[in-house]
């Protein structure tokens, strides 16, 4: 059996559970025990990533929580909000390029849920949500603020939103959270190299998953 040690984030009023080793594999519930139960009834969709990334997918799960963080209102809104101590110890090059893997890989599972998507997604009891291509168009561009927290500045001559822009920005992620680093954040008031592919593949995983169960009727 394989310890799978998380770390939660948690108010009064909502809480995440986040396994630290698996990027993206986090999830968010009322309370930080019905969270870690989200995180567990996710295993079966996050696993598939694993296998994409070239990474062994253990057969058996036991979690250790290793760390009790406390939320913010950034948790009450339903964001991450603070590094755990284990994002701020450094990493090597095999390490890093194990956790780039996995944002990648989360990226081309996004890829492939939207293009197997419809336009118009379900929508909620009151009638609000977004369709697909807004929900895409939302995790570009917070993407692009992201890029900003490890030094990454956007091109002023190429939007945001366009292709190019994306796919640049994307190689320049990877490229910079696959090298080696000694935990600091890789720019001053920003997030360290294992914070950084949490936060990014968390948010694409988020969305992805989203996409999938509003498509189905």
């Amino acid at each position: 059996m394989a310890k799978i040690t998380i770390y939660t984030e948690a108010t009064d009023k909502k809480a995440f559970a986040c396994a630290l080793d698996w990027p993206g594999w986090a999830r968010a519930a009322k309370t930080q025990d019905l969270a870690i139960e989200a995180l567990a009834a996710y295993a079966d969709r996050y696993a598939p990533l694993a296998s994409a990334a070239g990474i062994r997918w253990p057969a058996r799960l036991d979690f250790e929580v290793v760390e009790q963080l406390k939320g913010s209102g950034s948790t009450e809104f339903g964001v991450l909000d603070k590094p755990p101590k284990a994002d701020l110890v450094k990493i090597s090059a095999l390490s890093a390029g194990r956790q780039a893997a996995l944002l990648q890989a989360s990226w081309e599972l996004l890829d492939d849920i939207a293009a197997h998507a419809p336009a118009a997604l379900r929508k909620g009891p009151r009638g609000g949500g977004r369709d697909r291509d807004k929900v895409i168009e939302h995790v570009i561009a917070s993407e692009a603020g992201y890029a900003h927290r490890i030094g990454i500045r956007t091109d002023p001559k190429t939007s945001d939103l366009s292709p190019v822009a994306v796919a640049s920005r994307r190689e320049q992620v990877i490229r910079l959270l696959s090298a080696a680093s000694d935990g600091s954040p890789l720019i001053e008031k920003g997030w360290p190299t294992r914070y950084a592919v949490r936060r990014f593949a968390w948010h694409v995983l988020d969305h992805a998953w989203e996409i999938e169960d509003k498509s189905q009727t």
